[in-house]
């Protein structure tokens, strides 16, 4: 009988093999003050006060404590069932009660428009790789709405088509201030430091690792956590789409993100709501803010099923080949945004985590390839996956639609030498994350020039000297490649007789192409035949049927 082996217990989730190492009884870190919902695409409802919520209808006549009712909607009012979104709440005062609308000055670098007229965004034809986005200077306070730059897109926000890239670069939470984004829905992923984010519908908690989703029109504040001084992560933005769990195919019902591991908030209400408060919004990529002197945060209940939530990306089940060869890197998509090509997403949110690597007789490693897709890549933690060795967290990776990639680091070429390996495990104490899009990436000037960060692939790589052509130098094919030369000659004069006017006729002439033609001239224009016969499409005694 084999020893028993104890487990450990794991603390650390960026140590985690996945999140059931943590051995927690409950779905969040051992960290998370905050209780949430869980169960993907449910209709949810919450009250901070029990029987708050009106039974059995929406909007009566009076709401309990004075609550005034307030709807929003993300489809259209007559959208089928399965794609209608609202959701009703009950707060103390309506988001209709404010002083207008005014515009504001921001440090923020933001770009929507994504379409080539644009001249202040273009293409990025080569491979790029970006050092650690450059964090806040002390001496200067950065909450969200002024360290949010936006890095790539495709379409506009105007026509509810396309997407975009940000990374945010922060130092300070947002002080009786808040955001909204009514062009598309937001998914946060946190990079660097711990975010505490209060939404309208409640409190999420989110840590590098973790991934949160704010639909448009929603208002939230994303503050520091108590042990957080600076913090770092991605934005992805969808236009005229929405994030969905990716369908399954033969997996069946289970794998990939689990529905049941979406957390969404409970109802939480502000402590004092009469407070000065600047609601910042972004309309069609600008920024303009709204005045009122009451905090947004004030639902004392809600139900529906347009609410925020977040999602472990350690949690994630992956799936992989446990024969041969390597499977597309669709397996790994964590949520996916379609597009109108019902065919073809907008967007993918992939993951690339801790997991076992099992195969036989198989180069393990991606093959080098030319996707259609653009792909943008980020290490959240650990030793990334990127496009070089010197590849760090914080910073990003970029390869276009239909651009030649793979490795020519020092480890790819180690793993083109192997030809047998045990089972193991890969990936371990690192996240990589990937958005991955049909679209093409035009990139902001703060991308291009602005961040300071970025560098294109140029001849201090040496791919052409780390990818040697074998094929030429190999003695064994070239002598084969020279008798298939003698072979292909020997062919055609064997079937040159079974051909009116010989190779030189119609269609089969290119069945000559790259042969020695001296040695074929005379059956290329039917005068000979291998035995000396004279070719009959010339003399007319031979019978065309």
């Amino acid at each position: 009988m084999s020893e028993f082996k104890e487990r450990k217990l794991v603390t650390d989730p960026q140590k985690a093999f996945h999140f059931t190492d943590l051995q927690r009884l409950k779905p969040t870190r051992a960290n998370d003050p905050y209780e949430y919902q869980a169960g993907w695409g449910n209709r949810f409802l919450s009250e901070v006060i029990p029987g708050t919520l009106p039974v059995a209808q929406n909007n009566p006549h009076e709401v309990r404590f004075g609550l005034y009712t307030e709807g929003i909607t993300y489809s259209a009012f007559a959208a089928p069932r399965h794609s209608n979104f609202s959701t009703y709440m009950y707060r103390a005062r309506p988001a209709a009660a404010h002083k207008g609308y005014q515009e504001i000055e921001t440090k923020s670098n933001i770009q929507n428009c994504f379409l080539s007229l644009n001249p202040k965004v273009a293409t990025l034809p080569e491979q790029a790789e970006w050092h650690p986005f450059p964090l806040p200077k002390e001496d200067e306070k950065i909450d969200f709405a002024d360290g949010l730059h936006t890095l790539a897109g495709s379409g506009d926000p105007n026509i509810k088509e396309g997407m975009a890239i940000y990374v945010y670069m922060i130092n300070s939470s947002m002080e009786q201030r808040a955001f909204c984004n009514t062009d598309g829905d937001f998914l946060i992923c946190a990079q660097l430091g711990t975010l505490d984010i209060k939404t309208e519908m409640g409190k999420i908690y989110l840590q590098p690792g973790e991934i949160c989703v704010i639909q448009r029109g929603i208002r939230f504040q994303l503050n520091l956590a108590p042990d957080t001084k600076v913090a770092r992560g991605y934005v992805t933005e969808v236009w005229g789409s929405m994030w969905v769990l990716p369908d399954l195919g033969p997996l069946g019902g289970h794998g990939l993100a689990n529905p049941r591991d979406f957390l969404y908030p409970v109802a939480a209400i502000d402590d004092d709501l009469h407070v000065d408060f600047q609601i910042v919004n972004k309309i069609n990529g600008q920024l303009v803010a709204i005045q009122q002197d009451h905090s947004p945060f004030d639902l004392l209940a809600w139900h529906g099923n347009v609410v925020p939530y977040k999602y472990d990306l350690t949690k994630f089940s992956s799936q992989n080949s446990t024969s041969i060869d390597h499977t597309d890197p669709s397996i790994f998509c964590v949520l996916t945004a379609p597009s109108r090509d019902p065919v073809t997403p907008l967007a993918d949110f992939l993951w690339f985590g801790p997991r076992w690597d099992v195969a036989t007789n198989t180069f393990r490693l991606p093959y080098f390839h030319r996707n259609s897709a653009s792909e943008f890549l980020a290490c959240l933690y650990g030793k990334g996956l990127g496009r070089s060795d010197d590849f760090q967290p914080g910073g990003g990776s970029f390869e276009g639609g239909h651009t030649p990639h793979g490795g020519f680091h020092e480890g790819y070429q180690h793993g083109m030498r192997i030809h047998e390996s045990q089972p193991e495990k890969i990936l371990e104490d690192q996240l990589t994350i990937m958005i991955e899009s049909s679209r093409l990436f035009l990139w902001t000037e703060y991308a291009r020039t602005g961040c300071g960060t970025i560098s294109t692939q140029g001849t201090d790589y040496k791919v052409w000297d780390a990818l040697p052509d074998r094929f030429s130098a190999n003695p064994k094919a070239q002598e084969l490649m020279a008798r298939l030369k003698e072979d292909k000659i020997t062919k055609q004069k064997m079937l040159a007789p079974y051909y009116i006017g010989g190779f030189a006729h119609g269609a089969n002439s290119s069945m000559t192409e790259g042969v020695h033609s001296k040695e074929l001239k005379p059956y290329l224009n039917g005068t000979s035949e291998p035995n000396g016969a004279t070719n009959g499409a010339t003399n007319g005694a031979v019978n065309p049927v």
